[in-house]
């Protein structure tokens, strides 16, 4: 478990833990977590022994999304960015390696489950529907507010999990839904009170890893080849050049400047307070000159 900074990984017979473990920030996603998951994914797809392989979160929730603190707070230069002039393909080649370290979720011949309690917002939310299967807590919340203003979903599983319609919904209104809409609508497979949350979990993995592993590898590679066939990498690729212009337009550089000035949370709230975000711009300094924005 040491070799990782930012989850723990364990073994228990045939079914894998990864664990977000940071959850003195929410589990949010620092510059490490990426790149961490998809170690451990390898990990246990390299395992014989592995049938399945869970995703959860340490403490009050799933994962909050991206590391504000780090990314909306910090002034000047941070990874992923760069003074103004903005060079969009040094965004891109950025955010399209966190957006293929979560993909490994996907891609593993093994079946992932993501096991939501609390929250799994923003980028959280990027990791759970990056697996194969989410179950979720009754009161847990799901969905991407930076779609609101500073963000696009960059793995963009939304409209290949709901359809257009609902993916429109999620993405352009950046709601938080709870356990019973995401199952309702199809974002979720199940939900359950969340004392009966570990149980719904390990039934379905166990039953998962009662199946042998070729099997596994094969169905899921057939239906995974469906949904590639439909344009997920043309569509992730829209996805992650407009994440970047999503944190550089007018709008996206005044929520940063507004984090820097009154901290995160209060920018978030008045980015989600449902006023209109161009009375916010309309007040905001000048941004000619203004440092980047990371991900947030």
């Amino acid at each position: 478990m040491s070799e990782y900074s930012s989850l723990l990984y364990e073994r228990d017979a045939r079914i894998a833990t990864i664990t977000l473990n940071r959850p003195e920030r929410f589990n949010a996603i620092n510059d490490e977590m990426p790149g961490e998951i998809r170690a451990a994914v390898e990990r246990a797809e390299a395992d014989p022994e592995v049938h399945v392989i869970v995703v959860r979160g340490a403490g009050k929730g799933f994962c909050g999304g991206y590391d504000l603190v780090e990314y909306a707070e910090t002034e000047g230069e941070i990874p992923g960015s760069q003074d103004m002039p903005w060079d969009p393909m040094i965004d891109f080649a950025f955010m399209e390696r966190n957006t293929q370290d979560f993909m490994s979720l996907w891609r593993s011949h093994k079946p992932t489950i993501a096991r939501v309690h609390g929250a799994a917002a923003a980028g959280g939310s990027d990791i759970a529907l990056c697996c194969d299967f989410v179950i979720m807590a009754e009161d847990a919340r799901i969905g991407y507010p930076p779609a609101r203003v500073w963000g696009v979903p960059t793995p963009s599983m939304w409209v290949h999990r709901l359809g257009p319609q609902q993916a429109k919904r999620m993405m352009m209104t950046g709601e938080l839904i709870d356990g019973k809409e995401a199952v309702r609508i199809g974002l979720a497979l199940e939900t359950v009170p969340e004392d009966k949350l570990d149980s719904a979990v390990e039934r379905l993995a166990g039953r998962l890893s009662g199946v042998p592993r070729n099997q596994l590898m094969m169905t899921k590679m057939v239906v995974n080849q469906a949904v590639e066939a439909q344009g997920l990498s043309n569509t992730q690729r829209f996805a992650t050049i407009f994440d970047g212009i999503a944190r550089h337009s007018p709008e996206g550089l005044w929520f940063r400047k507004r984090a820097q000035e009154v901290g995160f949370k209060q920018a978030v709230k008045e980015r989600d307070s449902g006023d209109p975000i161009a009375e916010g711009v309309s007040k905001r300094p000048h941004t000619r000159g203004a440092k980047s924005s990371g991900k947030g």
